[in-house]
């Protein structure tokens, strides 16, 4: 099932996809379920999943609906669809990535020790509150003048399994990591710097997770300035392998959101700019989109 969290009437609800572009309230047939994390808690209890959940409150019928394109306007009410109280990444995931990593690094080799050594690259992203919805702003630095969009395949842990999968913008200032891979905090977690949505998919809906197409679109005044694709195929390490390396020794919280590192980067004459329109498309959840504002 595909579920997103939305504001109607004033209040958080939470949805699933019943028809193609309809979301049908779950909040208006059982109030009890405000949160897609409502939904896991109940998975839990009862043993059950969550698609198993949300099925029985369909039974009962009489759920009020609503389309995909009247949350996805420009007083959009959409909200990320799972509430993250943490958000964590792994980078050089793609032989791509490591090679753009080199390219811009003064240090070149760390890259390929990374990209092969057994342990990932994992690092700490953001708080649940620095998240930006769906149709929202993502920010770039500053005191940056090269930022990129990351697309990544992202999923969500609950109870120590993934649950779910989401589409994830994970913004990058490429200026700063390339000074000094030191300096990756600064690069990655800043204001506005991560995006994820609209909706999350479950295990039991996505597919294979290890063969989604991903694809990438920048828009600049209406045109469009850049296109690039790849498939999580091409990933050196799985989900299930990033999901064990991240709980190695460190509990995370219920509803921790994991990106997964990308494939597609524009390349090393293209820098983000204010007012960018970012569209990451991945195949069986759907496509994140955000516009671009300096902060």
């Amino acid at each position: 099932m595909r579920f997103y969290q939305f504001i109607a009437n004033g209040t958080r609800r939470v949805g699933v996809e019943t028809a193609q572009g309809q979301i049908t309230d779950l909040t208006s047939i059982e109030p009890r379920l405000q949160r897609t994390n409502d939904l896991f808690n109940a998975a839990v209890i009862t043993g059950s999943s969550a698609d198993e959940v949300a099925s029985g409150v369909l039974q009962r019928g009489g759920g009020s609906t609503v389309s995909y394109e009247s949350l996805s306007g420009g007083n959009s009410s959409l909200l990320p669809p799972i509430d993250a109280p943490e958000v964590w990444a792994f980078g050089v995931t793609y032989m791509d990535s490591m090679r753009e990593r080199q390219a811009e690094s003064g240090t070149p080799d760390v890259y390929a020790k990374v990209y092969n050594a057994e342990r990932p690259e994992a690092f700490f992203k953001a708080t649940g509150e620095r998240v930006q919805p769906p149709f929202s702003e993502v920010g770039i630095r500053g005191d940056s003048s090269w930022d990129v969009p990351e697309p990544e395949l992202a999923f969500a842990i609950f109870n120590g399994k993934i649950v779910g999968y989401t589409a994830g913008n994970d913004m990058s200032s490429r200026t700063i990591e390339g000074e000094n891979p030191l300096y990756l905090p600064q690069a990655k977690v800043y204001n506005q710097s991560v995006s994820f949505g609209p909706c999350l998919v479950t295990t039991e809906s996505i597919g294979d997770p290890q063969a989604l197409d991903v694809s990438l679109t920048i828009e600049r005044g209406g045109q469009q300035v850049f296109n690039g694709t790849a498939n999580t195929s091409s990933m050196k390490r799985d989900c299930a392998y990033l999901a064990d390396w991240l709980q190695r020794h460190n509990s995370v919280p219920d509803a921790t959101v994991v990106l997964t590192g990308t494939g597609t980067i524009p390349p090393a004459d293209f820098t983000l700019t204010d007012g960018d329109v970012v569209s990451i498309s991945i195949e069986n959840i759907g496509t994140l989109v955000n516009t671009v504002v300096t902060v």
